[in-house]
């Protein structure tokens, strides 16, 4: 019997359709070219832009992924990943000053660290919907802020944690360069857990749980339990992304808990393609890519900018860019099959 969960999201619903499925429809040699394609400007990145900057667009990519995650599969709009993404940005930045442990294992431990705490915000939230659900983990979120403010003992307040080192056995990695190629093997495991997240049988009843809630519970799916894998799972990559942040900018300050991060993560999302996956990963290198040259050029009102483009293409794209994108190659190939 075929139902809204068994199978992905019809690309006729007036939603806006997951550009996965134009990828995986596509011929072998097509998802290959562009996977090669991927891996190619993955490595050549650090080469053409300023290696810090380079940095910074690996971080918000895994970021932009895990809000993807709930936003585009499961139909939850969280205002407050910032939650995760900066408690591991913390916890990663505390264990590797205090146990002077390698960076890998100290980003590890905030991940997991940010899977934890998903754990009561997200039994909380998910049996809310819409706007509540939103609010909710807002709420959340800044009360992690306002703990990480008042807790000045183990965070330091307003001055952060300052010299988070890069320690790798002995490696130096103090050049953002070399520091970049060292973390881009963990950028690609997220990004790859993400993408099988999304292709197993869990994300396709996620999908039918994002279309058609009722339908998925009248069918046998514990529903709330099921949004809320997820949203640790989606807790756990963000805090990947935070805990390399923290690594990557040497420091952690109240910013990476800020209810501003959560928000320019979605707009992330929304500009590279809801429901696309890999359009959280250009909106980030448009965004960081975007902020870094603003900033250089003195240009002091960056989110006027970034805020007219997010409206632009609300108004003209509205799956986004990788989304838009699909949806040209997915209507190309029915025009060639006619």
């Amino acid at each position: 019997m075929t139902s809204a969960v068994d199978t992905p999201a019809d690309a006729a619903r007036p939603a806006p359709p997951s550009g996965l499925l134009t990828v995986a429809r596509a011929p072998g040699w097509v998802r290959y070219a562009l996977l090669a394609a991927g891996l190619l400007v993955a490595l050549w990145l650090p080469n053409g832009l300023y290696p810090a900057v380079a940095v910074d667009i690996l971080c918000w990519a895994l970021f932009a992924v895990s809000v993807d995650l709930l936003l585009g599969f499961t139909g939850l709009m969280s205002f407050g990943h910032a939650a995760f993404w900066g408690t591991s940005a913390y916890v990663t930045g505390l264990v590797a000053i205090h146990a002077g442990l390698p960076f890998p294992a100290a980003v590890l431990a905030g991940a997991l660290a940010a899977a934890v705490l998903a754990v009561p915000i997200g039994y909380l939230a998910v049996k809310r919907t819409g706007i509540y659900f939103a609010m909710v983990t807002l709420a959340f979120a800044q009360l992690v802020y306002y703990v990480a403010n008042e807790w000045r003992s183990v965070t330091r307040g307003e001055n952060g944690l300052q010299g988070v080192p890069r320690e790798f056995f002995g490696m130096d990695l103090t050049d953002d360069f070399y520091f970049y190629y060292a973390i881009l093997p963990i950028v690609l495991l997220g990004l790859a857990a993400a993408w099988r997240i999304v292709h197993s049988p869990f994300g396709r009843v996620l999908v039918g749980i994002r279309d058609n809630p009722a339908r998925a519970r009248a069918l046998g799916y514990p529903v709330h339990r099921y949004k809320l894998t997820a949203f640790v799972l989606s807790g756990f990559i963000a805090g990947l992304g935070g805990g390399l942040f923290a690594v990557g900018h040497r420091f952690v300050s109240l910013d990476v808990l800020h209810w501003t991060t959560s928000g320019k993560a979605v707009i992330v999302v929304v500009l590279g393609g809801i429901g696309t996956l890999w359009g959280g990963v250009l909106g980030a290198a448009i965004v960081v890519r975007l902020e870094d040259w603003l900033s250089f050029s003195g240009f002091e009102a960056i989110g006027l900018v970034t805020g007219g483009i997010f409206v632009l293409v609300v108004l003209l794209f509205r799956r986004g860019i990788w989304g838009s994108v699909a949806a040209l190659a997915r209507r190309w190939g029915v025009a060639r099959r006619r």
